[in-house]
């Protein structure tokens, strides 16, 4: 994919905290992009549905608790 010459140079003549925020614009409307992507995914829907199901039903473990199980049975 060929990005347009002028776009460029206007990048190209930035300062950098233009730039840097022109970045962070960008991170996010990627970050977006791949959230609405993934829930699109009818697996990824399904398995969230599930674990959002099991933690209603009270049915999880707090980090803390799995890291020292873990411990116990090592």
């Amino acid at each position: 994919m060929a990005i347009d010459p002028s776009l460029l140079n206007k990048i190209n003549n930035l300062s950098l905290t233009e730039k840097l925020h022109l970045w962070k614009l960008l991170q996010e409307q990627l970050e977006q992009a791949e959230e609405d992507t993934l829930m699109a995914d009818p697996k990824v829907k399904s398995e969230i549905h599930e674990a959002r199901v099991a933690y209603k039903a009270g049915d999880y473990m707090f980090l803390d608790d799995y890291i020292s199980d873990r411990k116990k049975n090592t």
